[in-house]
């Protein structure tokens, strides 16, 4: 899937059906934290209230197929570049390839006439080492909390633009985020914006500071179902923000996550030890415990929504597979941004589909597990074997040879061997391993 994408004329046929410049749509990013699809009600979730969430699927565009890679770091790493992990190298968990610094979409979308702001998560590098990181990667603005630091939630440390903020005592971190980003609106209501909302929620609190993060004002630390809960809130109060400026028909809603539901959260310290609770979700009347960490849809089939009153129609429910390479050239597209001509990315704008002018082209999506360690040498948690995988809708290979039936086989229980497999299977599985040697050639003859 990596090519030198055409973009001078992809952004021309875009600005063809964008009656303007001054039609650009502002967008609303929101990018929850460990959520995967069954948390949500609108798709088929039963354990959780997520009333805006879903109103936003009802009125706007429900993708099926929005992949991540199964742990945040890689999955944002991808997102800001439009390249997949492998092609930077072992970067070490937290780092930001210096290279790709001036090519970030938030760069891009700067250079276009765009304000940019972020509020929530970083996680690209440790503030305290390079507190002006953000700015350099095309945010003009920020409030972002310490990560390995702080506290994100009660009280929270936050970074703002590069200083670190002395008003947060008595505060809860994610209403913070949300007043920066509805206060970043209404500054730049009457120019062009990308806010990003890189959510806090529903990650649990760090776990390598010592002491511990305090608890928050019950005695213990967010309940899984209590961070759902407030994600949904924040969306909900977003979407009426725009509705009071006056924004909303202006403004395209982006919301995904960048991995799937976590296994199990710290909901409590006993003194230096975490203690920890099991996440478990109902969807469609199954029992699904969390996936984060791994490669299954569990791991990064995320939810993807995306809502423009008047220019997508509502209730919408589509195919086309996006996975998070292709964010990127997506926003390029949208704002009339342009990249350096023959730069390299491995993402395919879904423009097309956001516009109603038809569907994206990608033919198969791609993730792969984590390699990366923590500051300091730590492996993160998890299995780091480098296994990956790519798929279709329907046909799923990772790169040990095991191919699956998504249709049939959701868990990903019976994998088809060459000598088990019908002429169909057979057929897939040679798609998907040229799409293999698609990227490993491509990686060749960029020295990635």
């Amino acid at each position: 899937m990596s090519r030198r994408l055409p973009l001078l004329l992809g952004i021309w046929l875009s600005l063809s059906n964008l009656a303007s410049s001054k039609d650009r749509p502002n967008i609303l990013f929101i990018l929850a934290d460990d959520v995967g699809q069954e948390v949500l009600g609108c798709y088929g979730g039963q354990s959780y209230a997520t009333p805006h969430l879903d109103e936003l699927a009802r009125t706007g565009m429900k993708f099926r197929h929005g992949y991540s890679m199964p742990v945040c770091h890689p999955t944002r790493l991808t997102l800001m570049t439009g390249k997949y992990p492998f092609r930077h190298g072992r970067v070490t968990w937290g780092d930001f390839p210096k290279t790709e610094e001036p090519y970030t979409w938030a760069n891009v979308v700067a250079e276009s006439g765009y304000a940019t702001y972020i509020a929530g998560k970083w996680q690209l590098c440790l503030l305290r080492d390079d507190p002006r990181h953000p700015h350099r990667l095309g945010f003009q603005h920020s409030d972002l909390f310490g990560w390995h630091e702080g506290p994100r939630y009660y009280e929270p440390m936050i970074y703002r633009d590069g200083a670190v903020r002395d008003d947060t005592l008595g505060h809860y971190g994610p209403d913070l985020y949300v007043r920066g980003l509805i206060e970043f609106m209404k500054l730049n209501r009457n120019r062009p914006f990308l806010a990003y909302y890189s959510m806090a929620v529903c990650h649990e609190v760090t776990d390598d500071l010592d002491p511990p993060v305090p608890h928050g004002p019950m005695g213990r630390y967010d309940s899984y179902p209590e961070m759902v809960a407030e994600m949904d809130r924040a969306v909900g109060r977003l979407v009426a923000a725009l509705e009071a400026l006056k924004l909303r028909e202006k403004t395209l809603v982006i919301f995904t996550a960048d991995n799937g539901t976590p296994p199990e959260i710290i909901i409590q310290a006993d003194g230096k030890k975490l203690l920890r609770e099991p996440v478990v979700s109902r969807q469609n009347g199954l029992q699904i415990p969390g996936g984060k960490k791994k490669l299954t849809d569990d791991g990064t089939n995320v939810p993807l929504i995306a809502n423009w009153p008047g220019r997508i129609r509502e209730g919408q429910v589509v195919d086309d597979l996006v996975d998070m390479s292709d964010y990127l050239p997506t926003f390029v597209e949208l704002t009339g941004g342009t990249l350096p001509e023959g730069r390299t990315i491995d993402g395919t704008s879904f423009a097309p589909r956001l516009l109603g002018t038809g569907k994206s082209r990608r033919a198969w999506a791609y993730a792969e597990e984590a390699v990366l360690p923590k500051p300091g040498g730590v492996e993160p948690d998890g299995t780091s074997s480098g296994l990956r995988w790519v798929r279709t809708d329907a046909w799923k290979l990772y790169s040990d040879g095991r191919l699956y039936d998504m249709r049939a086989d959701e868990q990903e229980r019976h994998a088809l061997s060459l000598s088990n497999s019908d002429p169909e299977a057979t057929s897939a599985r040679q798609r998907l391993l040229e799409a293999f040697q698609d990227l490993d050639a491509s990686a060749s003859r960029t020295g990635e």
